[in-house]
């Protein structure tokens, strides 16, 4: 199984958490919103369009937006195969994270 890169993670996580409204702005704004730090939107659809390709996301096509002109969505949804790989990287980062004690946090957050 392959470990995925932060990013990658993040962007799973949004997709998961924003259910039937995931799709490149709403994930973005998203992950801003939780995180505080600023993703353009190619630091999102370059992963979004790798982890689709890759089957760890799958897309449908929405309706075009009701303004003249309005462009249709593509919303992203996790695969089964995308589930097992945040799973996975949870349960990496938890043991990693496990063999740190408070001692450790609290100097890792003094450091600054």
């Amino acid at each position: 199984m392959k470990i995925l890169s932060k990013p990658e993670e993040l962007i799973l996580l949004a997709v998961f958490s924003l259910k039937d409204n995931a799709y490149g702005v709403t994930i973005r704004k998203h992950i801003i919103d939780k995180t505080g730090v600023d993703w353009t939107i190619g630091a999102v659809y370059v992963p979004l369009n790798r982890l689709a390709r890759d089957g760890y996301l799958e897309t449908t096509i929405g309706e075009p937006t009701p303004e003249r002109g309005g462009k249709r969505k593509k919303f992203y949804s996790l695969t089964h195969r995308g589930m097992k790989a945040l799973a996975f990287t949870k349960r990496i980062n938890d043991s990693m994270w496990s063999r740190l004690s408070a001692m450790d946090l609290a100097a890792l957050t003094d450091k600054g």
